[in-house]
């Protein structure tokens, strides 16, 4: 009797097996499906702007759309620590996240810094409001905060990034000879293949004279095409011009406004 008692309960925990493989393997499979209602919009501002930058922006957004998208503002101080102002409204599952920094210098070193701390008030805010999936724009510098975040970090935060709208982001800085690559680019493009796949990016330069927007060269915000084509779902590359076309005036100019209701709003 014992033989086939053993016999009997090794082929029982045989057909057992499937099943235990097959229960972790569907809820990763759910948890990667899942999307939550939440799904928020974060802005970065450039270098020298406070988590203030956008509101004048959000309320022409809120102006233009039939639904009004709550406004939350966060400043990440130096030492990692979050200081907010504003609020989520119950029932917004879009609403506006602005993420700015205590140090807001200029530089390659401080741009990096900032990404690392972006990194720090996103893992807290997810933690806080359990989203996994969020659209983001980023004027300037925050357009290379994002972007070195994506390639970074965002992978380990197990969230996905739908939609990417940078506006005048410098990716090769200041440097106007395009035979040049300043160390932001290489950085940039060393990480490129770590880019979300299913990400959709639009790029935005304004066109203050015929090199540029009066601060960023033209050269600068167009290297954004050697790192997202090909790497990420979509790539589209815009050239705004006209009225509010300079460096500072971008995320107030009525076309980017329009664009961003249409291509990153829901």
């Amino acid at each position: 009797m014992k033989p086939k008692f053993w016999v009997l309960l090794g082929l029982l925990l045989l057909a057992c097996l499937p099943g235990f493989w097959w229960r972790p393997h569907q809820e990763a499979v759910v948890r990667a499906q899942y999307r939550s209602e939440l799904d928020p919009i974060i802005l970065v501002p450039g270098s020298s702007a406070t988590q203030n930058r956008f509101n004048a922006l959000v309320k022409e957004l809120n102006h233009e759309t039939n639904t009004t998208h709550s406004l939350l503002r966060v400043e990440v101080m130096t030492d990692g620590t979050l200081k907010y102002s504003g609020t989520l409204a119950a029932g917004d599952d879009h609403p506006f996240i602005v993420v700015g920094f205590q140090d807001r210098h200029d530089g390659y070193a401080n741009i990096v810094k900032q990404a690392k701390w972006f990194t720090i008030a996103f893992k807290k805010l997810q933690a806080t409001y359990h989203f996994n999936h969020f659209s983001a724009m980023g004027h300037s510098n925050g357009g290379l905060v994002l972007t070195l975040f994506m390639e970074n970090d965002l992978a380990a935060t197990q969230t996905h990034a739908d939609k990417l709208m940078t506006i005048a982001a410098p990716f090769n800085l200041e440097e106007a000879d395009p035979d040049v690559d300043t160390p932001m680019f290489k950085l940039l493009e060393a990480g490129r293949q770590r880019l979300p796949k299913n990400l959709v990016v639009y790029s935005i330069a304004g066109s203050k004279t015929f090199t540029g927007d009066g601060i960023v060269p033209f050269d600068s915000v167009n290297r954004g095409k050697y790192l997202f084509q090909d790497q990420v779902k979509g790539f589209t590359q815009i050239t705004v011009t006209g009225a509010n076309a300079n460096h500072a005036d971008l995320p107030e100019n009525q076309q980017i406004v329009g664009l961003m209701r249409q291509d990153i709003l829901p």
